[in-house]
């Protein structure tokens, strides 16, 4: 039987997760990658994405990230955050909101005033949090 690996993701505010799971599925910058119990060690940068991981019950949970760091260890994954959000810290609404606002400024018909790159950050960071509050 497999053994399971420690998930710690950590922001500068607070502790999102730290416990046991069986398999971890992480955004890194040069695509996504999993660890199992055991892993070779490496160190990565994380896009804005979502990280997945099964809990010992076998339960797929997922974890909004923005951008950070991962330290994959044998027996153990830390991943430093700018800000993470597990489905229960998620404000849909919100989400939903910054989606739209983010859509109007890509949609506007005056290109001058636009950051294209910041308001494309601001909608993808709004449809990560979306879809991990509807389950993906």
């Amino acid at each position: 039987m497999a053994q399971n690996i420690k998930l710690e993701i950590v922001t500068p505010e607070r502790i999102v997760i730290d416990e046991e799971v069986q398999i971890i599925m992480a955004p890194g910058v040069l695509g996504e990658f999993g660890v199992l119990s055991g892993h070779t060690p490496f160190l990565t940068s994380l896009k804005v994405g979502t990280i997945s991981y099964k809990d010992l019950n076998g339960a797929k949970k997922y974890i909004f990230v923005n951008e950070g760091f991962a330290e994959a260890l044998p027996d153990k994954v830390t991943v430093l955050a700018q800000s993470s959000e597990s489905k229960d810290y998620i404000d849909i609404d919100r989400a939903k909101k910054a989606k739209e606002r983010a859509e109007k400024r890509l949609d506007s018909s005056n290109t001058e005033d636009i950051d294209y790159e910041r308001a494309k950050a601001a909608l993808y960071r709004a449809i990560q949090r979306i879809n991990i509050v509807e389950n993906i």
